[in-house]
């Protein structure tokens, strides 16, 4: 494996302690606490024992450091590239990205050349100018934090317009789609933006905040081949969880989702395979059943109506 964008934040963090060692001013305190500024909150579970305990030979058990100055992180060809082709994904550029510097780099792939699967193919156009406005005007409502006015459609007919207090976008990968969870004085809303049909910074300076969402709980067991903990805890790194290691190779995950993101929650969670194992709550194993048996209704495969039958 060349490069994974994983091993980004482990640099990060190990690159600040290393620094703060040089300078003679690490304690175990400062270490634990750069780790979780700098990585992942699993990332707790690797980096300090490694460097504690001298495996990655970069401290000295006394914390002071085992280079003779502070590291630097200049990027590789290969992390160039892989930067290069981050930015010509339509999804990235809807951030107004600067490639600044990377004008002679050649991509390590184009977007023609990725495969997705468990994806529906009516995404939003990313490419689409109208699109591409709106979803800036939104970006900068967020950064000012200002109040747009939005008009959308919530239905095949109905039409809502109004003006919202914007808190976050959120992309899910099941529908390819954006949506904007806002609130209005009365309510919280979920804005596909490919809906929006009109959006622009407004004069009003109220604030509504954000109710509360129904938020539901999934524990799973992990067994740890083939590099499955960082997969899944890359997987699931922007929601909030817990993790616990059972064993030498075995860990139990609790995340907490959004209930109206339980479909998506169910596919995510099947596309790990027998690595995991769903523990609770019942009504997600109950979920998951009928996921993976209403599959093999659609794709038997040799043999497979004959084992259902039996």
């Amino acid at each position: 494996m060349l490069f994974h964008e994983i091993y980004g934040s482990y640099y990060r963090a190990t690159a600040a302690i290393l620094r703060q060692a040089a300078r003679g001013a690490l304690t175990g305190r400062e270490l634990t606490a750069l780790v979780q500024r700098h990585g992942f909150g699993e990332s707790l579970l690797t980096i300090p024992d490694a460097l504690r305990g001298e495996r990655w030979l970069l401290l000295h058990r006394d914390l002071s450091s085992a280079l003779t100055g502070e590291p630097e992180l200049p990027l590789t060809t290969l992390e160039k590239r892989w930067m290069k082709a981050l930015l010509l994904d339509p999804r990235i550029q809807l951030f107004d990205a600067d490639p600044t510097g990377l004008e002679e780099v050649e991509p390590l792939f184009t977007p023609d050349q990725v495969v997705y699967y468990d994806r529906y193919t009516n995404g939003d156009d990313f490419q689409d100018p109208g699109y591409i406005a709106r979803f800036r005007t939104i970006l900068r409502a967020l950064r000012e934090k200002s109040a747009p006015y939005v008009r959308f459609q919530t239905g095949k007919v109905k039409k809502t317009q109004l003006v919202v207090t914007p808190h976050h976008l959120e992309y899910s990968e099941k529908d390819d789609r954006f949506r904007l969870v806002a609130a209005s004085a009365r309510r919280r809303w979920i804005i596909n933006l490919g809906r929006l049909e009109a959006c622009a910074l407004s004069a009003s300076e109220r604030y509504s905040p954000l109710p509360e969402a129904d938020m539901e709980r999934v524990t799973f067991e992990l067994t740890d081949r083939r590099n499955a903990l960082e997969w899944v805890l890359l997987h699931f790194s922007h929601m909030e969880k817990e993790t616990k290691r059972l064993d030498e190779d075995r860990y139990r995950v609790t995340l907490r989702y959004n209930r109206e993101d339980e479909t998506e929650m169910v596919i995510r969670i099947l596309s790990f395979g027998p690595v995991l194992r769903v523990v609770e709550p019942e009504h997600m194993i109950a979920l998951l059943r009928r996921r993976v048996a209403r599959q093999r209704q659609l794709n038997p495969g040799p043999g497979g109506a004959a084992r259902e039958e039996g």
